[in-house]
């Protein structure tokens, strides 16, 4: 019986971290994974790291769930977070090349997703299974109860607005990254926007909105296969950007063991 509440709430934050964490999180992965999963990594933490501690078990046990779901979720959001960079680069894309009325759904997601964006992220994916991420964000959730441990003061933490403020700031580096991943290409087609300008105000008998619109998809096409080699080396950066968020997360809501 004293048990039992520790587990649960081991079971709470392992289990919010994976509704939002990429990769499991996936709506092609099934929910009774995803519960069995969280039920056996929460088993094994509770082997390593519950046993012995006694929980209150009163009205303040609801405040307890609610901290131990908020740091699942916090967790699992800056990993959902750079994943959605990927997404807002390849909607640059999409809007400059003339692609962002032709939006797909994503099977990931199972929202709404650019063409280049979804084709990106794709590939991102795969190159984080290629590199184990996976074991990587298993190992956050499983060490993160080293950080922050069952009896930690998360929400006194809260106060001074520290996590607010680098969640913000992670937010705008994820916009930041967005960005640079997509320059490129939105800088070669807004250069081919200004050409068809020129071309509109000096040879008017030509009509640039029929030549226009197929020649930014091969310009913005060639470009993608040109920088196509450079996505591995730009993804990785990304994924290290992203366990390094995580673990200036963990510091700020608990301390380095």
């Amino acid at each position: 019986m004293q048990s039992l509440p520790v587990f649960l709430l081991i079971f709470c934050r392992i289990t919010a971290f994976f509704v939002v964490v990429p990769v499991f999180s996936s709506q092609g992965v099934p929910t009774t994974f995803k519960i069995g999963i969280s039920f056996f990594v929460a088993l094994v933490v509770f082997s390593a790291n519950g046993t012995g501690i006694t929980i209150p078990q009163d009205f303040s046990y609801i405040l307890l769930i609610m901290r131990e779901v908020l740091i699942g979720l916090l967790l699992g959001f800056i990993g959902y977070l750079m994943f959605m960079a990927i997404q807002t680069a390849g909607s640059f894309i999409d809007i400059q090349i003339g692609f962002g009325i032709a939006n797909v759904i994503d099977p990931m997601t199972g929202t709404s997703a650019p063409i280049l964006g979804n084709f990106k992220y794709m590939i991102a994916l795969l190159m984080f299974l290629s590199m184990n991420g996976h074991h990587h964000l298993l190992d956050a959730i499983v060490y993160s109860y080293k950080w922050i441990p069952m009896n930690n003061d998360l929400f006194l933490r809260m106060v001074d607005g520290s996590l607010s403020e680098f969640l913000v700031r992670t937010f705008a580096q994820s916009f930041v990254l967005a960005f640079q991943m997509s320059a490129p290409l939105v800088t070669a087609l807004f250069l081919t926007d200004v050409g068809l300008a020129f071309l509109a105000r000096t040879a008017p008998q030509y009509n640039v909105f029929v030549i226009g619109v197929p020649l930014k998809i091969i310009i913005g096409i060639a470009l993608l296969l040109v920088l196509m080699p450079g996505l591995a080396v730009l993804f990785q950066n990304l994924f290290e950007i992203m366990f390094e968020s995580m673990e200036n997360l963990l510091g700020l809501m608990g301390k380095k063991p």
